[in-house]
Formats: C-alpha cells, structure tokens, sequence
C-alpha cells in the first residue's frame, strides 16, 4: 500500500507534475505496482520531505540529488542543520519586521528612530545571508575569531559607513563590467578596481593583510557561488577580479 502520485502531490502540496518530473530526472522514484501506477511508500515520502526541505532553504535541484545520494548522508543529522537554519531564519525576519514597525511608529510620530534602528535590520539579513551562504568556507579559511569580529563591525556600521560600503560594491561591479571588454588586471582600470576592493575589505576588516586579501580573491573562482556573485557584471568578472589582486597583493606585499 502507497500513496499514488495524485494522492502524494495532494498530501505534500506539490504538482502531480513536480512529482513526475522528479521521478523523470531521478531524484525521486517509485516502484510501480501491476497496473503500471507510481506508489510511493515510506522512504520516498521522508525523501520528498528532505527535497522540499533543501529546497525551502534555496539548494537547486542537482544540488539536492547530490546530497540526498551522498552514502554517507545522515538524516537526523540534516534535520537538525533544517531546524537550525529555519530558526536563524525566523530570527531574521523578526529583526527586519521589527524595524519595519519602528519606522511605521516613527513616521506616525508616535516613537523616534535613531539612525541605528533604521539599518540594524539590513545589516543583521547582509550577515545571516553570508553566513549562511559561504560562513563553513570563510570561517575554515580564516577561523571564528575573525569572522565574528569582521560580523561585529559589519553591525557596528553607522548609517553614513553602510550606505558608503554599499555603494563602494555597487562601484566594484560597475567597473568590473566597464573593463572587462578591454582592460588588463595589471593596468590602471584593473588595479584601481582591486584598490576599490581593498578599501571595501577595509569596512568589515579590522586590519589588511595582503595574503588574505588574495586568499579572499582565490575563492572567488574556487567556488562557483562567489563567481556568480561577481560574473553578475559580466561572463569572467570573478577572474578578472582574482587576477587584478594577485598583481595588486604583490605589490602591496
């Protein structure tokens, strides 16, 4: 006895398509039973719940089939990682509500918003996304120690700091997709872009360290996620920027 995919679609609030179509690229499959019908039993509804699981939480679908195959894939302990990354969530999104009813109270005249309320939730989601999306990386690479105090003045930033550290990045990226047709990483264009990049570092570091800083930019080509981010201004921006530092770094060393 099992659900049909009708009925499972249904109980897990999915498409009968979705459910197909995780079954055609094989990341969910089911035994058919004599009549030729799909019946799900227990191991694939706790499958599908991880799916949906990894999915809520962003995790492409090839990403999620790598993880649910890994041999060594423990499922007690990836639902305590779920509960803890939901709850981190939750906390988030209570800051930023939060500072959306302060400033309604503050704009109704009935409280003040200092400058630090205003962008104390902005800043709280820019640490939990990056933790989240690459702290097991950054902080193996450079321990808790450092990581926490760069998270501490990320938070400490005044009004005047976030606003001049955002738009420092912005003007990373934009002349990232300015030289990227034409420029050298060794020429002006590359190294007023790597000078750029350090003096956004300088934000959230509380000192610079040549070899770091090209350690930083290693893994802007080592792993696809920090690629993406940077190949947002043009196909070869992360590379660009990896090779605009290295020339920059040794000259700075």
């Amino acid at each position: 006895m099992g659900y049909t995919v009708q009925k499972l679609a249904s109980l897990a609030g999915v498409s009968a398509r979705t459910l197909r179509y995780y079954d055609q690229i094989g990341l969910l499959t089911a035994p058919k039973n004599d009549s030729g019908y799909r019946l799900y039993g227990p191991a694939e509804v706790d499958r599908l719940q991880q799916i949906l699981f990894y999915r809520e939480l962003g995790f492409g679908l090839g990403d999620i089939a790598k993880l649910l195959n890994d041999p060594h894939f423990d499922e007690a302990q990836a639902l305590s990682e779920h509960r803890k990354q939901l709850i981190d969530e939750r906390s988030r999104l209570d800051l930023l509500i939060q500072t959306v009813e302060t400033t309604i109270s503050a704009k109704k005249g009935e409280s003040d918003m200092n400058d630090h309320e205003k962008f104390e939730g902005f800043k709280r989601q820019m640490v939990d996304d990056n933790e989240t999306k690459f702290g097991a990386e950054v902080r193996e690479a450079y321990g808790n120690e450092l990581v926490d105090a760069s998270n501490a003045k990320m938070l400490n930033m005044t009004e005047l700091q976030y606003q001049a550290f955002r738009k420092l990045e912005q003007d990373i990226l934009d002349k990232l997709t300015a030289a990227l047709p034409h420029a050298d990483p060794a020429g002006e264009a590359g190294q007023e872009i790597a000078a750029l990049h350090r003096e956004w570092l300088s934000f959230t570091w509380g000192s610079y360290n040549p070899e770091a800083h090209k350690g930083l930019a290693e893994m802007y080509v080592a792993d696809e996620r920090f690629t993406a981010y940077y190949d947002k201004a043009g196909v070869g921006a992360a590379q660009f920027l990896h090779a605009a530092i290295a020339v920059y770094t040794g000259k700075s060393s």
